[in-house]
């Protein structure tokens, strides 16, 4: 009932999540492509990558710069223990190049 009255007082909220399911999409359909990378280990690599590249897209990053600074980094011994600030969500091109 609070998710009714949210919906029916607040004109700004949707009676679906159609654009959130379609924005998610590629995300899924990638995953579900890696099913055929012929060997489980290969499937999983590419469904990593896959999920990076549609949260970068997500977040309005360019996946190739993000790729690069990241790859960069972690060649350049970034700590593991610090993995949380080589996210997506968290890498910003004014500091990366």
């Amino acid at each position: 009932m609070d998710g009714l009255y949210v919906f029916l007082s607040d004109s700004r909220v949707e009676i679906d999540n159609n654009s959130v399911e379609r924005t998610i999409r590629p995300i899924a359909l990638n995953r579900k492509n890696a099913l055929f990378a012929g060997h489980d280990a290969g499937a999983e690599n590419w469904a990593t990558i896959a999920s990076l590249i549609e949260t970068c897209k997500l977040n309005s990053i360019d996946p190739m710069a993000y790729l690069r600074a990241t790859l960069t980094a972690i060649v350049n011994g970034h700590r593991q223990a610090r993995i949380n600030e080589l996210l997506p969500w968290n890498y910003s091109e004014q500091t990366h190049g």
